[in-house]
């Protein structure tokens, strides 16, 4: 498929990308004249002829230079394919790579002018790894990050670390990057804000060179070596210093070799790795502001460990550091899991002559056994929450009690609040247990706190995405209303109105008065005279029409007058009409669960919902009060 090649005419580009024109697809004019107008405005195309009569392959350049271009020329809508990017990199010849990072310069400098300047202004970052769903530990350390530059005034930064090629994805990463805007997360800097320290992917730094060009800047300064052990070499020397009851680490048979054995191997072509040379006795101290005063002897913790692999490709700790430093991060907030990385980036950063980020390392989130929390213990990713029903502002409440408070005993705040009661000082060290009962019950509090109107919409949503009814439907608008009032001091999630509106519709008169529960209000004759009461009225049309506009005071005043004709009140008044309307014993309020039956008509497509309508339930009722045993029907006369 070709190699990456230098360039001529000094270009201030940082590297190049395949593009591939397809002359048989139906864009392929589209991008065969983006590489015309590439070429006619910046004079820095070159065209090479395939083999292949039906392709052409031209050069373009690296993805910030890609996305000016297409700013510039409203090309956002063409579709050009790179056919490779970091596998073209690092298949390319040490002489190709230094090539493309001499024309990285202006990026590079750019980096490295940014990282030697402190910070002004608090900027955090939050740095997932597009390899699946964003989990609810991960949001919530996107949560603290947020939550402390907007405290302050400052930015959130998103970074995408993207370096492993074979998990990493853009399906993923665009699914994190939805579930950070669904929470309302929203980047100061990122890859879909962009700003002034981008590119904001690891793939795209690395195939800039930025990496290769602070590593180069570490072996000119002494802090770095390269290191031609193979890695037969290396497993032989692991398994040495295991038989002698030692540390497997790098023994440093290149820390101090030869210069002249140095490059004569590198003229040889010989494959090497970078690595970094710890000082000797070198010890690094933070000051987490969760944890406290953290130290570690470097020579016992890590050894000289790898910058580049013997292909160039740069290690995870590396890029972070570089990274952070570049995009002048001033507080580093993630899970405690990363804590035996920061020794590695804080040399890293002290020998660049770089600025240390203040860091907070996060304890885990547990499931309920008090194991770490997984799949297993039910719904885990943010994307799992929002189907099931969950409202935005109720994840960013809970999560934030995960490990935080204010030290008073308020648990239901707006994100606003949260603003401004967050500090890293609140948060505890000790891991914080994942409780889904808390969790529907504070979402339960920010639904009862909507107003209405939001509230039906929400349903309404929620239920036209489900295809449980025709939102566009005539009087969907006013049946989703009425469903709102139904269910709102009821539920927990947007998805239990559903249960509750099936169970309002149906009419399962029989079975409840052949239950336990319903036997007292049978055997006292309680349901046959008010279910009598209720016959008569229907068939006389003294019961209030369903779907009247004040069919909630009509239906109190006819229940009032229907109670002291037949001298009942209270339970043995309400229960029995209960039953009777209702065909339940349990449910919403009796005049709301009627008015969602009055509005309830086919044309809504209620999915899985059978209508029993008022004329139904009478007939029903009426033979099923004829159905009573005599001495019931005895007392009741």
């Amino acid at each position: 498929m070709g190699s990456i090649l230098p360039m001529e005419r000094g270009l201030s580009v940082t590297t190049f990308h395949f593009i591939s024109v397809e002359k048989d697809t139906e864009d392929s004019d589209a991008n065969f004249e983006m590489m015309l107008l590439y070429s006619k405005s910046l004079r820095e195309l070159t065209p090479i002829r395939s083999p292949a009569p039906q392709k052409a392959f031209y050069f373009s350049f690296i993805y910030h230079r890609i996305a000016m271009a297409r700013r510039l020329f409203g090309l956002l809508a063409v579709s050009a394919r790179p056919l490779c990017t970091l596998a073209a990199y690092m298949a390319a010849s040490p002489f190709q790579q230094q090539a493309a990072r001499g024309i990285s310069s202006r990026v590079v400098e750019a980096a490295r002018a940014s990282a030697v300047e402190s910070p002004t202004n608090t900027r955090t970052r939050f740095a997932p790894s597009p390899t699946g769903s964003l989990h609810v530990g991960g949001a919530r350390t996107a949560l603290f990050a947020w939550l402390k530059a907007k405290k302050e005034g400052g930015d959130f930064l998103v970074r995408i670390e993207d370096t492993d090629e074979k998990r990493s994805t853009r399906e993923s990463e665009a699914s994190v990057l939805a579930d950070l805007e669904w929470l309302g997360l929203k980047q100061d800097e990122g890859p879909v804000a962009g700003g002034p320290k981008a590119p904001y992917r690891q793939s795209e730094r690395m195939v800039a060179g930025i990496y290769q060009e602070f590593a180069q800047q570490l072996m000119e300064s002494g802090h770095a070596y390269p290191c031609f052990c193979t890695v037969e070499e290396l497993e032989k020397k692991k398994l040495e210093a295991e038989a002698k009851g030692e540390n497997p680490q790098y023994d440093g048979t290149w820390r101090d070799a030869d210069p002249a054995e140095v490059k004569r191997r590198k003229d040889a072509g010989e494959p090497y790795t970078v690595r970094f040379k710890v000082p000797r006795g070198k010890k690094v101290t933070i000051q987490d502001k969760v944890r406290g005063e953290v130290s570690w002897d470097c020579a016992a913790t890590v050894g000289d460990f790898i910058l580049l692999r013997s292909g160039g490709m740069p290690v995870y700790n590396f890029c972070v550091a570089v990274d952070d430093a570049t995009m002048q991060v001033s507080h580093v907030i993630r899970a405690e899991e990363h804590l035996t990385n920061t020794v590695r980036q804080v040399l890293v950063l002290e020998a660049l002559g770089f600025t240390v980020p203040t860091y907070a390392h996060l304890a885990l989130v547990l499931g309920e056994d008090r194991s770490k929390l997984s799949k297993r213990h039910g719904a885990t990713s943010v994307n799992q929450f929002r189907l099931e029903g969950f409202l935005p502002q109720a994840m960013i409440n809970y999560l934030c009690l995960l490990g935080w408070n204010d030290g008073t005993d308020k648990e239901i705040y707006t994100v606003d609040e949260l603003v401004q009661a967050f500090s890293l000082d609140r948060i505890t060290k000790s891991p914080a247990v994942f409780d889904m009962k808390k969790l529907r019950w504070i979402n339960g509090q920010h639904l009862r706190a909507l107003p209405k109107a939001e509230l039906t919409g929400l349903i309404s949503q929620q239920w036209a995405e489900a295809k449980t009814f025709a939102a566009d439907a005539p009087g969907a608008s006013a049946f989703a209303t009425a469903v709102a009032s139904m269910v709102a001091e009821k539920v927990e999630l947007i998805n239990d109105a559903a249960p509750l509106v099936r169970d309002a519709l149906s009419y399962p008169l029989e079975e409840t008065l052949a239950s336990e529960a319903a036997a007292p209000f049978v055997k006292d004759a309680a349901v046959l005279e008010v279910g009598r009461a209720v016959v008569r009225a229907y068939q006389a049309g003294e019961l209030p029409a369903l779907d009247a506009p004040d069919f909630e005071g009509a239906w109190k005043k006819w229940v009032t007058a229907a109670g002291k004709a037949l001298g009942r009140k209270g339970k043995d008044l309400f229960m029995p009409l209960r039953i009777v309307m209702t065909g339940r014993m349990i449910g919403p309020d009796i005049p709301a669960q009627l008015a969602v039956l009055g509005l309830a008509h086919e044309s809504l497509q209620l999915d899985e919902m059978p209508i029993v309508p008022l004329a139904k339930r009478m007939e029903a009722l009426e033979t099923a009060l004829s159905k009573l045993p005599a001495p019931v029907a005895a007392a009741a006369a």
